[in-house]
């Protein structure tokens, strides 16, 4: 199996495309704060509960104090139509401390992500070596 195909790794690099694109639509906010009429955007973040799905072994619930298991949802890169801003008098509705928290959380989002990626490759790296 390439390590391309593995569940996880595969996980995780759509969620750092997704942080890429949402970094653009970001700065486009910030960039179009002074065009009137112009609507804030955002994504939805991606939902992974299909891959999880499959990927996951079946755990049987052998007591009825146990959890439920969930899932749902199909949307990924989607775009995020529940926010609702403050329209201004000139017709825009872009906040810049507002676009600025969302840059960095982010931002933060994106290193944490690419952290847990590496990691998972030398994981691999290591268990390969012993092997």
């Amino acid at each position: 199996m390439p390590i391309s195909d593995i569940p996880i790794l595969s996980m995780l690099r759509s969620r750092m495309q997704w942080h890429q694109v949402r970094q653009e639509v970001l700065a486009e906010n910030v960039a179009n704060a002074d065009t009137p009429n112009y609507r804030a955007r955002d994504l939805a973040p991606p939902d992974f509960s299909r891959e999880l799905a499959a990927a996951s072994i079946g755990l049987v619930r052998t007591d009825p104090n146990h959890i439920v298991g969930q899932g749902g949802g199909d949307s990924e890169f989607a775009e995020d139509k529940t926010a609702r801003y403050e329209i201004r008098p000139r017709g825009n509705a872009v906040s810049h401390e507002d676009e600025m928290m969302k840059v960095a959380a982010n931002q933060m989002d994106y290193e944490a992500v690419t952290a847990m990626y590496t990691h998972s490759l030398s994981l691999i790296k290591i268990a390969l070596d012993r092997s």
